[in-house]
């Protein structure tokens, strides 16, 4: 990981509730990203009430790299800054585990590409929105766009060939 690169302590919180077809017994989702995760195991119970179970799913961290800056930048220029988290199926328990936590958008499309990981996509808790265009400030450069030339095409190479021309000749 390069040493400019910053790492910052996210929990989870996910709801279990009732599903509404005869095929899903329930439904998970993640419903907060808390800036202080609680002392407590991952996938430990925090309230249950009318069918709905809220757990803390654990922790996480979510990565800031110098190179992905304009990602967290056009992220924090949104209407609403977010942050995105995976849960991957597993064989535990609580039938997932919490897989990462990102503010990068292309990182968090990849998550949606990979097919059975539950992705959610929550607003940024203020705390990280601070801390992440603090990290953009420093470390973001403009880079200028630059458009890639082409060899240009040889018409010779593309005539057809005519009557006794043929390869090796």
């Amino acid at each position: 990981m390069n040493p400019e690169s910053v790492l910052i302590p996210v929990g989870v919180l996910a709801e279990r509730r009732p599903g509404v077809t005869r095929w899903a017994e329930h439904v998970w989702r993640v419903v907060e990203v808390l800036e202080q995760a609680p002392p407590a195991p991952p996938w430990t119970l925090l309230r249950e009430e009318a069918g709905r179970a809220l757990f803390f799913a654990g922790t996480a961290e979510v990565a800031l790299h110098p190179t992905d800056t304009s990602n967290y930048k056009h992220n924090l220029e949104a209407g609403q800054p977010l942050v995105w988290v995976a849960l991957r199926r597993a064989e535990t328990a609580a039938g997932f585990v919490l897989q990462a936590v990102t503010v990068d958008p292309g990182e968090a499309h990849l998550y949606a590409d990979a097919g059975d990981d539950l992705l959610e996509a929550l607003p940024m808790p203020s705390g990280l929105r601070a801390e992440t265009a603090a990290f953009v400030a420093r470390h973001h450069k403009e880079r200028e766009f630059h458009k890639r030339r082409r060899d240009r095409a040889d018409p010779e190479a593309l005539a057809r060939r005519g009557p006794g021309r043929g390869e090796g000749e």
